[in-house]
């Protein structure tokens, strides 16, 4: 989904981000149809004690119990059609399968992906509870869920966290989720801490991605709303200079500077990348300078998310 991967760079980016004290790895089966998990499974090997490790469920690629949530091509160019499955026995064999895929005896945080209403929330928190009592699991979260779907979840007194898309394009969860999180003490893993590069600098208005890349189908990827962004990130410039980062590390920095939010998550292709995005980790924004950046940016209409996001 975002036009290919080199697995071998993506491990010594996972092994670098580990050297520089990140400790936290989140993941999907989703993502790549497995391949994320095995990638991490392999560059964790003799480091699990370094590491906690975040995936999620209820997604499936090898079974149709429900609605189509998107397509996408695998790496021989094989057109993946992924499937909502919330259903207790679907979520057990998810779970194995991770374990098995990442390598290891217990899963850290296991979220679910996507809520899905055919698929009753309580029968799922049920059974994701019986395998956390069963060693398993070992924290509860949820992805992409609304203000109904982590009330319901909370009843249960299964989860720790939420993650949802977050970043100074797009604010939506400050209006009410994010003080909900606040006043619940849930932790909030915010995803899309770049708005999937935007805000990085790097997507130029001559940029083009392949059409198997989902950012060549986004409309915030548009002329238009590129032009906004770039203008803003100009805008923005002087106080990345002034605290010595990049652009990306700014607006990583802004994310982790919010009341209420835990982690920004960020991705990396390769080892350089990895090394660039752990700096966001040291910079030190003032209130004033967040309220600034806050100002100069504009918030722009993301579609829907979509899963591997």
């Amino acid at each position: 989904m975002w036009g290919g991967a080199d697995p071998a760079a993506a491990e010594r980016a996972i092994e670098a981000s580990l050297d520089l004290g990140v400790d936290w790895i989140d993941t999907a089966p989703a993502y790549g149809c497995g391949r994320s998990e095995e990638i991490v499974g392999r560059a964790i090997r003799g480091r699990r004690h370094a590491v906690r490790i975040a995936t999620k469920c209820g997604l499936r690629w090898d079974r149709t119990a429900g609605a189509l949530r998107f397509e996408a091509r695998d790496e021989t160019g094989r057109t993946v059609r992924i499937h909502h499955d919330l259903r207790p026995e679907s979520l057990r064999e998810e779970c194995e399968a991770s374990l098995r895929r990442l390598g290891v005896e217990a899963i850290d945080l296991y979220q679910i992906h996507w809520p899905y209403a055919p698929h009753p929330l309580e029968d799922a928190f049920a059974e994701l509870v019986r395998l956390r009592e069963q060693g398993k699991l070992r924290h509860l979260g949820v992805s992409n869920f609304g203000r109904a779907e982590l009330e319901l979840a909370c009843e249960a007194g299964a989860i720790v966290s939420l993650q949802p898309p977050y970043n100074l394009l797009d604010r939506r969860i400050e209006a009410e989720l994010l003080p909900w999180c606040r006043a619940h003490e849930l932790g909030v893993l915010a995803y899309s801490s770049m708005a999937r590069g935007l805000l990085t600098g790097a997507v130029t208005r001559e940029r083009r991605f392949a059409p198997t890349d989902h950012r060549s189908r986004n409309p915030v990827f548009a002329a238009e709303p590129r032009r906004r962004v770039l203008a803003a990130l100009e805008a923005a410039r002087p106080l990345a200079e002034r605290h010595g980062v990049s652009l990306g590390n700014l607006a990583v920095a802004w994310v982790l500077h919010q009341p209420g939010i835990t982690a920004a998550l960020v991705g990396a292709r390769d080892e350089r990348q990895a090394r660039e995005n752990v700096r966001a980790a040291g910079v030190a924004l003032t209130a004033a300078e967040c309220d600034e950046l806050a100002a100069i940016f504009p918030e722009l209409p993301w579609a829907p998310s979509k899963p591997g996001t």
